[in-house]
């Protein structure tokens, strides 16, 4: 018993002192999100109507499909990747939980002036699902549940995990590897692949403003963050002569605008 006990104890330590470790299978990443999902359809009601808002949920579902084409999203086929707006112009912030179920606030919406800053933060998001952020966090700051959890033994860890999961911090480093990532997805699309850093331009500039911007709160900023995004992007040294599509903002702003309870 004692030794077993040690074993557990010598584990947890590691995990809290090591950098990316995960000891959640990818089905639990899918569990995760959809119990989450569940919880916001019960007790949420600022789920944007996709019945009512067809227009709109097509113009940002396309986005959304449009950066899924990128060669280097791992998860693909195996995540749901599904997208819900939520009717709330006060909250600055968009997330994606395990299992790529991706939220979007009005708030955001509104905040931006740009297709290319828009599927950068979607981008930003898809890359802390795709990259199994959430659960590699959560082995962490779990320590020893979650090391029963990987013996077999669930405890009601699942239940706590996704009522507990809208609170959960990423780190600096997970941050800055979303960013990265974000700019390499879109650079296959037909948005601009700096889109993620035009966001955080024009978010540095609401902080000055003392804006109230609930996306740091659960996304730590970095340091030199937007000097980071483009030393990336030049390290990257794509073709850019790709024709860009015609930005279709103002179209969406509108039906934000517009939206039908």
């Amino acid at each position: 018993m004692k030794l077993k006990y040690f074993f557990l104890t010598f584990i947890s330590f590691y995990l809290i002192s090591c950098g990316d470790v995960n000891v959640f299978p990818v089905e639990t990443d899918l569990k995760i999100g959809e119990l989450y999902d569940e919880n916001i359809l019960e007790n949420n009601s600022k789920i944007v109507s996709e019945e009512k808002n067809k227009y709109l949920y097509a113009s940002i579902n396309k986005m959304k499909e449009d950066i899924l084409t990128s060669p280097q999203i791992k998860y693909k086929s195996n995540f749901v990747w599904k997208l819900k707006i939520m009717d709330d112009d006060s909250t600055v912030n968009a997330f994606c939980t395990p299992g790529g179920y991706i939220y979007v606030y009005t708030g955001l919406i509104k905040f931006l002036e740009s297709e290319d800053q828009l599927a950068g933060v979607l981008g930003h998001e898809i890359a802390h699902a795709d990259l199994r952020h959430s659960t590699s966090q959560m082995t962490k700051s779990l320590g020893i549940k979650a090391i029963l959890f990987f013996l077999g033994i669930d405890g009601g860890l699942f239940t706590d995990i996704a009522q507990n999961l809208a609170g959960l911090t990423f780190s600096r480093d997970h941050e800055t590897q979303a960013d990265k990532y974000s700019v390499l997805y879109l650079s296959s699309t037909q948005y601009d692949p700096k889109g993620v850093k035009y966001f955080f331009e024009k978010m540095r500039k609401k902080e000055g403003e003392n804006a109230s911007i609930q996306f740091l709160s659960t996304h730590p900023n970095p340091e030199n963050r937007m000097e980071m995004i483009e030393k990336y992007w030049n390290e990257l040294d794509l073709d850019t002569s790709a024709p860009k599509k015609k930005d279709n903002y103002r179209h969406i702003l509108k039906l934000v605008n517009q939206i039908k309870k």
